[in-house]
């Protein structure tokens, strides 16, 4: 008999679906099955597959140690370099400094990424132990883009952070080089319409069926020969948002390939480095206006240089 106590990462959830994702080689049927004849129990009492789970719940397998093996898929993890730096972390949260050139997700393109960088971080430290929770980025940047991305280390912080950004109590900000002299601030409002075939996106000033609104602030900070550096603040987060607004307006970010014109520069001059913290609750209330900074000076690639 194996007995598993549930934490607040498992909290929450159906009995049915926590066990499928821990007997993850086990279709419904068995799992059915087992529960209805008592050899899954809910804290030593018969238990329906809807029922939600609580926190410090047992949740009982009458079953052989073979059994639960054959089961159990136990996915290890690709050993891979860390190429992240942390900026800030706590038994709750982790804020990484993403270089370029990394994936904020696993892609085609590239066997390395940021999510699997911060499992590999975290199980180091043993903070990685959970039945069926993994630490999960909030927060994604593009690849060649730099700077902060938030990840939760349990899922009460991953659900309120999730919650936080989709109700914009998240403010983000970023530093671009951009092509051009910029002298007034910008409030860019528009609607974008995505390709996912091109991987690309268009910036539209009406709404279509397909489009999503976009709103991007702009402050110039300096100019520089003919760039102007920029403090960006997003209030909406949609893919390739910055490059695109910025480009249709004329003033594309330096670098860019696919949304800009040919320059000197490497790699795209966008920055995330700056996070203002706001939408916690109860315990992680804490966290409501901190301040997480990452410096233009920070940012890096994964081959080391800036």
């Amino acid at each position: 008999m194996k007995e598993i106590r549930i934490t607040n990462n498992e909290e929450g959830q159906r009995l049915d679906r926590f066990l499928k994702k821990y007997l993850n080689k086990a279709n419904q049927s068995f799992i059915y099955k087992m529960l209805r004849k008592k050899n899954i129990k809910l804290n030593d009492l018969k238990a329906e597959p809807e029922t939600i789970l609580k926190k410090n719940d047992l949740v009982q397998l009458y079953l052989s140690d073979d059994t639960i093996d054959k089961f159990r898929e136990k996915k290890t993890l690709k050993q891979t370099d860390i190429h992240f730096k942390v900026v800030y972390e706590d038994d709750n949260i982790l804020i990484v400094n993403k270089p370029v050139g990394l994936s904020t997700q696993p892609d085609v393109t590239s066997s390395r990424n940021l999510i699997d960088e911060i499992k590999m971080y975290l199980d180091a430290k043993e903070q990685n132990i959970s039945f069926t929770f993994k630490p999960a980025v909030c927060n994604r940047l593009d690849k060649n883009t730099s700077g902060l991305v938030i990840a939760a280390k349990n899922y009460d912080t991953l659900k309120q952070t999730n919650k936080a950004i989709r109700e914009r109590r998240i403010r983000k900000f970023y530093v671009a080089k951009v092509h051009g002299i910029i002298k007034e601030d910008l409030e860019l409002r528009d609607y974008l319409i995505k390709n996912d075939e091109k991987n690309m996106v268009k910036i539209v000033k009406e709404t279509t069926a397909n489009s999503k609104k976009v709103v991007t602030y702009a402050q110039p900070l300096k100019t520089e020969n003919n760039f102007t550096w920029l403090e960006i603040e997003i209030e909406t987060g949609r893919a390739h948002q910055i490059r695109a607004h910025l480009s249709s307006v004329g003033h594309p970010v330096a670098g860019d390939k696919k949304y800009g014109r040919k320059d000197s520069e490497k790699h795209q001059v966008l920055h995330a480095y700056k996070l203002i913290l706001d939408g916690y609750e109860n315990d992680l209330a804490y966290l409501n206006k901190m301040e997480i900074k990452s410096e233009i000076n920070d940012r890096f690639t994964i081959g080391g240089g800036k």
